[in-house]
């Protein structure tokens, strides 16, 4: 169970993950080497299971980020979500409930790449029923 200095020393990490062990310290009130000692003991129990940089696609040249929701066969639920995480367009791959039983994250450089991931790579998959894309205009948080 986590206690409250614990969830404070993660969401410090959540908005920076490269945050001096001395600076979590001090804004917490503890020493650096009980914030290491207790980073240590989330990441060994997984609660921190890795550290990432977070990427503006756009600054990449990525200029059409789509959420995709799509409808399945239900018994070949598993084999499309992990062919469709085998494409390099494709960020993220989430199962999931609601409207839409696979859901995922595409970033395309435009509109006309977007559509060739969508009808030549994604649509064609055997037991892909319905592809619902969204694409995103701007990002708040």
């Amino acid at each position: 169970m986590l206690d409250e200095i614990d969830k404070k020393i993660i969401e410090i990490l959540q908005k920076n993950a490269r945050t001096p062990y001395t600076q979590i310290a001090k804004e917490i009130g503890l020493s650096e080497g009980a914030i290491r000692k207790r980073i240590e003991a989330l990441e060994r129990n997984g609660v921190i299971k890795n550290y990432i940089a977070i990427i503006d696609p756009k600054k990449l040249g990525y200029n059409s980020i789509t959420l995709l929701g799509l409808d399945a066969e239900p018994t070949k639920l598993l084999d499309i979500a992990n062919e469709i995480s085998k494409f390099k367009e494709v960020k993220n791959v989430y199962l999931t409930t609601g409207d839409h039983m696979i859901m995922t994250e595409i970033w395309a450089k435009d509109g006309k790449e977007l559509s060739t991931i969508l009808a030549n790579k994604i649509a064609k998959i055997e037991g892909v029923k319905r592809i619902c894309p969204a694409i995103i205009l701007e990002k708040i948080k």
